[in-house]
């Protein structure tokens, strides 16, 4: 089990421009908003469930996260029905949807590479 607690590479580029790699709690926050507007104490269960308890988010580390990810404008926040106990949601943007395909491209990639070099390997 991995816990969290400084959250990086939500916007940070390398010195030739290009995105560095998102971090795993990053990608999975991002992840678990795909799909779905949630709020906080959502998405603390999510990530820990997508990463199946691996990953488990100090809510201090994930609301500094979510404060990052709004300024860089990955997700937003969203207007619930239910807001009788004033959870705020959250959701993806475009943005952040093109950053998180953007990580799956690289990781498949990074996978293919392995998988190629592994097998010239023999193993």
């Amino acid at each position: 089990m991995l816990q969290y607690g400084v959250m990086r590479h939500v916007a940070d580029e390398n010195t030739d421009g290009s995105r560095k790699p998102l971090s795993e709690p990053v990608m999975l926050i991002l992840l678990s908003l795909a799909d779905r507007a949630k709020h906080g104490y959502a998405l603390l269960k999510d990530v820990d469930k997508l990463s199946e308890g691996r990953v488990q988010l100090s809510t201090g580390t994930l609301y500094g996260a979510i404060h990052r990810l709004l300024d860089a404008g990955w997700i937003e926040r969203y207007e619930q029905e239910d807001n009788s106990r004033d959870k705020q949601a959250y959701r993806v943007t475009a943005a952040g949807r093109a950053q998180l395909e953007a990580e799956i491209a690289r990781l498949r990639h990074l996978v293919r590479a392995a998988r190629m070099r592994l097998r010239l390997k023999g193993v």
